[in-house]
């Protein structure tokens, strides 16, 4: 007898999921697409976006576990932005520094120009978003979206965060992904103003249902 399809479900972090949620963070990291040709490094994308987070606030992490034990989709974050930042410069850069060095030179290519930003925590401390003092990242693969696993792994996030005591979360996303743009307008986020955003568009709402 044929037997049904296991159910993805939300789940906390665990350490072995490092690997799947980095294919994840690659496959999603160019405007919700796959970045494999903009940035070869496969290990870069996640070193600046997802594992500092699994690593400092792995109580912040949740994934879409396949049913199988694998994630094919996650939501990180951290509950201070400003420790984030000082952590992030003290201990993180230090264990990346041989891999990706301070860039010497303005950057040449799309992976030079993440590199810079790796070694540019701070750029995270915007004076605007203080009264959202929590960030995150979410992201899924494509063939998990559209499904209502978003607006779980967001819910987890959001409860959990509420839970710590924090009001309010931030997020920045590329302003051309318009249809990221659509998804956070339907789960309540704002856009926050800020002076010279660059590419982004930044976004929050409150951490606490309705």
């Amino acid at each position: 007898m044929p037997t049904d399809a296991p159910s993805p479900f939300v789940r906390p972090y665990r350490p072995a999921d490092r690997d799947a949620v980095g294919d994840v963070c690659v496959r999603t990291a160019h405007n919700g697409g796959d970045s494999r040709e903009l940035y070869p490094d496969l290990r870069l994308m996640p070193a600046i976006f997802a594992e500092p987070y699994c690593h400092f606030d792995p109580d912040l992490a949740f994934v879409l576990d396949d049913g199988t034990g694998r994630a094919e989709g996650y939501v990180i974050g951290t509950a201070d932005t400003e420790r984030f930042v000082e952590d992030f410069r003290r201990t993180w850069i230090p264990r990346l520094i041989d891999r990706y060095p301070a860039p010497a030179a303005p950057p040449r290519t799309p992976s030079e120009e993440m590199i810079g930003l790796l070694h540019r925590p701070e750029r995270m401390l915007v004076p605007e978003l203080a009264a959202y003092p929590a960030h995150l990242h979410i992201d899924l693969l494509p063939a998990r979206q559209r499904r209502g696993h978003g607006r779980q792994l967001m819910g987890a996030l959001l409860d959990a965060l509420h839970q710590k005591g924090v009001s309010a979360v931030h997020l920045g996303m590329v302003t051309a992904n318009t249809a990221a743009r659509a998804f956070y307008d339907r789960l309540g986020f704002h856009e926050i103003p800020v002076r010279d955003p660059g590419p982004l568009t930044y976004l929050g709402r409150a951490t606490a249902n309705g």
